[in-house]
């Protein structure tokens, strides 16, 4: 194999030419971002997070291949994966996680202290989550947590300071997270079964639709919370509004469980995130907070 060959391997193991999960780590992250600045955030610090979501991403899903490198030939899905079918080995996995790792943490240096202390459990959470599927009857709501830590830290690097709110809109985020990570589990159902491992789709068994729905609607409430405390407008419940109607188009698509259609609605939370970004964007754009 040429060396154009294997990083290709290695860029098709990194997800590079699927970036949905870098726009749904992403838009959380710039939610906390301009929350946080109360507008537009230092360019800087905008730079570095986006950067460190590509990477930090793209680390995440090469050690979810690594642990899942026995399972994955077994699920239609993923049998064509580069570790699947053998065109990188598990000892590649591994030097390139850490090497994308390495670039993520060097990447933060220049920011403040509490900043890079919260760079050690979220590196931890990125890791650990590809093996909570052998144990956790709920792996989604540890994917939640981890794919909601960039809210915490880009507070932390934009004010220096961890307010309530930041919680609040961890926790509305870990509930968006299980939503789309359930329907996305629900493509990979009739494998997974057969394989033994778990996901929330799994555990909720007949109500996985139901399911989806009610972390949808959590989801909303908390994020009105989240506009009532910061004082938002007209445009930010807009923005939520939307987001509703899309959710609404996503039951529409998930309702009878159709697999094809069940990942249509996983992709399609990148315009959820999208335009609830755009709602608090222009709301501190036309309406300026003190």
């Amino acid at each position: 194999m040429n060396y154009s060959e294997q990083i290709k391997n290695y860029a098709q193991l990194m997800r590079l030419n699927k970036p949905i999960g870098i726009l749904l780590l992403l838009w959380p992250m710039l939610w906390g971002l301009w929350f946080a600045a109360q507008g537009f955030p230092d360019w800087h610090i905008l730079i570095i997070f986006i950067l460190g979501t590509v990477l930090m991403r793209s680390a995440g899903c090469v050690i979810n291949d690594f642990a899942d490198r026995n399972i994955d030939p077994y699920v239609e899905r993923t049998k064509n994966r580069p570790m699947a079918v053998g065109k990188v080995t598990s000892r590649e996995a591994l030097l390139l996680a850490a090497a994308l790792s390495v670039c993520a943490f060097i990447l933060i240096l220049p920011l403040n202290q509490l900043t890079i202390l919260l760079s050690v459990p979220a590196l931890f959470l990125a890791a650990s989550y590809p093996f909570t599927k052998r144990f956790f009857a709920m792996p989604q709501a540890y994917l939640g947590v981890a794919f909601s830590f960039g809210i915490p830290m880009a507070f932390a690097a934009q004010t220096d300071n961890l307010p309530s709110i930041v919680w609040i809109l961890l926790l509305a985020n870990l509930f968006w997270v299980i939503a789309y990570d359930t329907a996305y589990a629900m493509v990979d159902k009739p494998d997974d079964l057969k394989i033994g491992i778990n996901t929330s789709a799994i555990t909720f068994g007949r109500f996985d639709v139901l399911g989806v729905m009610l972390c949808h609607a959590c989801f909303i409430a908390l994020m009105m919370v989240v506009g009532w405390l910061q004082q938002m407008n007209l445009v930010y419940y807009v923005g939520l509004l939307i987001a509703v109607g899309l959710m609404v188009y996503q039951y529409r698509l998930i309702r009878h469980r159709d697999r094809a259609l069940c990942f249509k609605a996983f992709l399609h939370n990148n315009w959820v995130g999208m335009v609830i970004f755009m709602g608090i964007a222009l709301d501190f754009l036309i309406f300026p907070h003190a």
